[in-house]
C-alpha cells in the first residue's frame, strides 16, 4: 500500500487538465507513441468538440522514483457545475488533489468550489500554476493569489506548462513526496466505495470503484449497499488505457468489476460495495440520490417516431443514469417525455446525443424547476409540480415553494455595478462581497434557480466581457408568490409555452412572449389573437393580421354597396374559418421563449 497514490486533478473549465492529465501519462510512459492523442482521456467526440470533460475517467500510471515502483492513480473529474455530485465521489476516492490554476486566467470560481470540496475531504492539495509559457501569463501575480488562498509557500506552487511538458516530472515528484499513501485495514470486511460506471454493450455496466478496506477477489460473492442487490464479481482489474484483469484487488487500490448488470440504475454513484457474506457495519458516507434539477418536455418533431424516441432514451440511460423521464403528452405537441436533467449543460448534451448517435430531431419545450404546492384542502400534503400544467388552481392554493440556490461569482472590480444588477434583476440578494485581491471582486448571491436556468449565463458573460466566473450550490426551498401564465392562439392554450414565472416579473414576460410569437407565426387566412392569460386574465395581446385577398378588385363603378356586400361576405368567410382554423407552431417559437431579452 505504500506505494499507492491516488490523486485527482481539480480545476476551473478550460484551465489545461485533460492536458497535463495527457503529459502525466506521456512522461510516465503508460501510452504508446501509437496511442498518443490530445485529451487522451475524453473520449466523446462532444467532449473534444467543446473542450469539457462529461464523464469522469480513471487510469493507472506506473513511475520509477528513487529506484522503487510506484503505482499512481489518476481519478479524473468533470469540469462543469452540473456534475459537482460526481466530482465530490470522485474526490473522495482520493488522499491528494492537483489544484490547476492558469497563469493567465487566476483563480476562478469553480477552482474555489471544488478546492473546498477537496479540503472538507482532508485532502493534500499540490498547486500547479499551468500555461506559464504564455506571453499573456502573469506567474507573480497569480502565485500570491494561490498562497493567500492556500496559506503555502510561494515554493509549494509548482509552475508547470502542460503543452510543452514544463514542470511534469515535478508534478510526479510532489505527488509521490507530498500525497499520503492510503490507509486502510487489509484484514476488515470489504469496503469499496464507486466513483463511476460505464455501460458496456457486450458485457454490461463497468463498475469503478477505490477499495477502502478488504480486498475484492474474482468470482467473489458481493454486495452494493444502497440498492441492497448481491452479484458475483464475474472480473476485477485495473484501468490502464486497457483494462487489465486481475485475481484480486487489495486495499488503497483502484479498480473495475465486471458482474453483467444489465441496467445501470442498479449501479449509483457513491454506492458501497461488500461482501454478501461478510459485509461491512458502515458504508461509505456521502452517498444520495442524484436529483435533476431542470425539467423540460422533448417530443419527437414527427408524432410517428414516439416509439423510436423512446427506445433512443432508454439506450442513453444505459449510458447516462442521472436522466430520468416519463411519458407526458401535450395538445400542441402530441406525445413525448417530461425529462429530468442536472442542468442546463446536461440538457444541451442529452440534445446532441439524441441528434448524433440516434438521429433523432427533437423538440424541446421551455425548461423549468421542479417545484413543490401546498393546497388549503391538504395543507401537509406536498404537490410536485415538475410541469406548469400540474399547479393546482389558484383558488386551492396555499403556497408555492421554489428551490434557491447560493451563487458565487467572482469577476473584476470594473465589473462589479452590472453584475450587481443583473442578479438584482434575477431576484437575487446580495449576501456576501469580499476582495480576493484590489483587482479580483467574489460576491455571493442567495436567488432561485428558476432565473438561472434561462439566459443568465450568457448574460452575465456579457455584462462582465467575459471576466466572469460563475459556481452555485443548492440550499433549499423558500416560499415564492408564483403565478401560472398560459399562452393562448386563437383561443386555445398552447400547454407546452406555459410557464411558471414570478407574480412581479409576469406582466413583462407575457408581454414579451407575446410580442416573440408575433413575429414567429406564419400569417394565415384569418386573424390569429396571441393572448398571454394568468387564470381567466388575459395580461397582454397581440395579433397576427390575416392575409387579405382583394375581393373589389373586379368592382368598379357603381354604387358602395356593391363593394360593401362583397367585403361582408368576405368577412363571415374569415370568421367561420377563424372557428375551425388550426394554427401551426414553428418550432423556433418553443426556443424564442429561451432569448426573450436578445
Amino acid at each position: 500500500m505504500k506505494h499507492i497514490r491516488n490523486f485527482c486533478i481539480i480545476a476551473h473549465i478550460d484551465h489545461g487538465k485533460s492536458t497535463l492529465a495527457d503529459r502525466l501519462l506521456d512522461f510516465t510512459g503508460s501510452v504508446t507513441e501509437r496511442e498518443k492523442q490530445a485529451q487522451l482521456l475524453d473520449n466523446m467526440d462532444l467532449e473534444r468538440e467543446r473542450g469539457i470533460t462529461i464523464k469522469s475517467h480513471a487510469i493507472q500510471m506506473d513511475y520509477v522514483h528513487e529506484g522503487e515502483q510506484y503505482t499512481l492513480n489518476l481519478i479524473d473529474t468533470p469540469g462543469h457545475v452540473d456534475f459537482s455530485y460526481e466530482v465530490s465521489r470522485s474526490i473522495a476516492a482520493c488522499e491528494g488533489a492537483l489544484l490547476v490554476v492558469d497563469a493567465a486566467q487566476s483563480i476562478q470560481a469553480q477552482t474555489i468550489s471544488n478546492l473546498y470540496l477537496a479540503l472538507e475531504n482532508d485532502l493534500e492539495i499540490i498547486p500547479v500554476l499551468n500555461k506559464v509559457d504564455l506571453p499573456s501569463a502573469n506567474p507573480e501575480e497569480v502565485t500570491d493569489d494561490i498562497v493567500d488562498l492556500l496559506g503555502c509557500d510561494p515554493e509549494d506552487v509548482i509552475p508547470a506548462s502542460a503543452k510543452t511538458g514544463i514542470g511534469i516530472e515535478e508534478i510526479l515528484h510532489a505527488i509521490i513526496t507530498k500525497i499520503p499513501a492510503p490507509s486502510g485495514k487489509v484484514d476488515a470486511p470489504l469496503r469499496a466505495l464507486i466513483f463511476d460506471s460505464v455501460y458496456n454493450p457486450f458485457r454490461g455496466v463497468e463498475t469503478f470503484f477505490r477499495v477502502i478496506n478488504g480486498s475484492i477477489k474474482k468470482n467473489q460473492h458481493i454486495k452494493f449497499v444502497a440498492t441492497g442487490k448481491d452479484y458475483s464479481a464475474d472480473e476485477v482489474g485495473t484501468l490502464k488505457l486497457i483494462q487489465h484483469p486481475k485475481q484480486e484487488i487489495k486495499t488503497g487500490d483502484v479498480g473495475y468489476l465486471i458482474t453483467g448488470i444489465k441496467d445501470a440504475r442498479e449501479v449509483k454513484v457513491g454506492d458501497t460495495i461488500t461482501d454478501a457474506k461478510n459485509p461491512t457495519t458502515e458504508a461509505v458516507a456521502g452517498f444520495e440520490d442524484v436529483k435533476p434539477m431542470v425539467f423540460a418536455g422533448i417530443y419527437p418533431v414527427d408524432t410517428e417516431d414516439y416509439e423510436e424516441l423512446r427506445a433512443s432514451m432508454e439506450k442513453l440511460q444505459l449510458n447516462d443514469a442521472s436522466l430520468v423521464f416519463t411519458p407526458e403528452s401535450s395538445a400542441a405537441l402530441g406525445f413525448g417525455f417530461r425529462c429530468g436533467f442536472l442542468g442546463m449543460l446536461h440538457l444541451e448534451i442529452i440534445q446532441e446525443r439524441l441528434e448524433r448517435e440516434f438521429d433523432m430531431t427533437v423538440i424541446t419545450t421551455v425548461p423549468n424547476v421542479s417545484y413543490q404546492a401546498y393546497t388549503n384542502k391538504h395543507p401537509d400534503d406536498i404537490i410536485l409540480v415538475n410541469n406548469p400544467s400540474d399547479l393546482p388552481e389558484p383558488s386551492t392554493l396555499n403556497r408555492v415553494e421554489e428551490p434557491f440556490i447560493k451563487a458565487s461569482i467572482i469577476t473584476k472590480a470594473d465589473y462589479v455595478g452590472p453584475v450587481m444588477s443583473l442578479c438584482i434583476e434575477k431576484r437575487g440578494e446580495i449576501t456576501n462581497q469580499s476582495y480576493l485581491t484590489t483587482e479580483r471582486v467574489e460576491l455571493s448571491f442567495d436567488m432561485p434557480l428558476a432565473e438561472i436556468v434561462f439566459d443568465f449565463y450568457d448574460r452575465l458573460k456579457t455584462v462582465s466581457r467575459g471576466y466572469a466566473s460563475f459556481d452555485y450550490s443548492p440550499i433549499g426551498l423558500r416560499t415564492s408568490k408564483l403565478v401560472k401564465v398560459d399562452v393562448l392562439l386563437n383561443g386555445n392554450k398552447v400547454d407546452a409555452l406555459s410557464a411558471l414565472l414570478h407574480q412581479d416579473n409576469a406582466y413583462d414576460i407575457g408581454k414579451k412572449m407575446c410580442e416573440k410569437l408575433k413575429e414567429l407565426i406564419p400569417r394565415q387566412q384569418f386573424d390569429i389573437p396571441i393572448q398571454a392569460a394568468i387564470g381567466a386574465k388575459i395580461i397582454s395581446r397581440e395579433t397576427v393580421k390575416a392575409l387579405r385577398k382583394d375581393v373589389t378588385a373586379k368592382c368598379y363603378g357603381g354604387d358602395i354597396s356593391r363593394k360593401r356586400k362583397l367585403l361582408e361576405k368576405q368577412k363571415k368567410g374569415k370568421k367561420r374559418m377563424r372557428q375551425v382554423g388550426n394554427v401551426e407552431i414553428p418550432q423556433e417559437a418553443f426556443m424564442a421563449v429561451l432569448k426573450l431579452n436578445d
